[in-house]
């Protein structure tokens, strides 16, 4: 299924998913901070409006996540790592926040959520670079705090098209969770995340009439297939290398990147 997007679109969101896909892998980072600018670069000629670009890239790399937390959690879950009645308490609140994300990304204008996610990447960017270790001082809260926390994070990643870990990996190591065990935690979160999200922006989008053919909702379809088939098969790749290189040296040079990617979103957002 190429839909609109021609061999040459084809080409560049292989590449694209096969690049994501070995850094998620490597650094144990979700693909949704590159894939989102990326996607909005290479789907500007392909017939979707510019009100409703942004809105498609960051549905389109949420809906990859479904795919790509699928390997990631078994992985983790083999170690015994995944704490997953903490994933049960916040899956709920979580679900919830990722369906009412999407419904405001649609609400708001594009500029606002390009300035949103610009943001988020920076913040994330920031946070790889001084590498900071939230301080343990509690333990998780009751279930109505879970709900909420939970609500939180997916709130924040679908109006992003994220996976969520660098809300939920924080929150539980604050929280007095072992890091091993919040980051395995996080990658099984990333599925409801990205399948309440990415059913969140089909609902928003389904009555838009001015949707070029592949299109869902938000979600483009001929994009989500051809960067899922890259990056499912380059992110095993990706976690045999973290085991060789250095990591922290490649975290910092992905930091840089990242704050190179916020601030051309940024000055796309302002000269609109």
């Amino acid at each position: 299924m190429t839909g609109g997007l021609g061999w040459q679109g084809v080409v560049e969101l292989l590449v694209l998913g096969s690049f994501t896909g070995f850094l998620a892998g490597l650094l144990g980072i979700g693909g949704g901070m590159l894939l989102v600018p990326f996607m909005t670069l290479l789907l500007s000629n392909k017939g979707v409006p510019p009100a409703y670009l942004v809105k498609v890239a960051i549905a389109t790399s949420l809906a990859t996540i479904c795919f790509t937390s699928i390997a990631s959690v078994r992985a983790h879950h083999r170690r015994g790592a995944v704490l997953w009645s903490v994933a049960k308490l916040l899956s709920p609140g979580i679900v919830l926040g990722a369906l009412l994300g999407a419904q405001i990304a649609k609400a708001l204008p594009a500029h606002a959520l390009v300035m949103l996610f610009a943001l988020f990447v920076s913040f994330s960017a920031l946070q790889m670079l001084i590498e900071r270790k939230p301080k343990a001082t509690r333990q998780l809260p009751n279930g109505t705090g879970m709900l909420a926390a939970g609500g939180v994070i997916g709130l924040l990643a679908a109006l992003v098209g994220a996976g969520g870990a660098f809300v939920s990996v924080p929150f539980m190591t604050w929280c007095n969770v072992r890091i091993h065990n919040a980051v395995a935690t996080s990658a099984a979160l990333g599925f409801p995340i990205a399948l309440a999200g990415t059913v969140g922006y089909v609902i928003a989008g389904w009555s838009l009439h001015d949707m070029p053919a592949g299109t869902l909702g938000f979600l483009y379809l001929p994009a989500l297939l051809t960067i899922s088939i890259a990056s499912v098969l380059l992110a095993p790749f990706g976690a045999r290398a973290a085991h060789r290189m250095d990591v922290r040296q490649l975290r910092r040079l992905f930091a840089v990147l990242l704050f190179g990617l916020a601030a051309y979103m940024i000055h796309k957002a302002l000269n609109a």
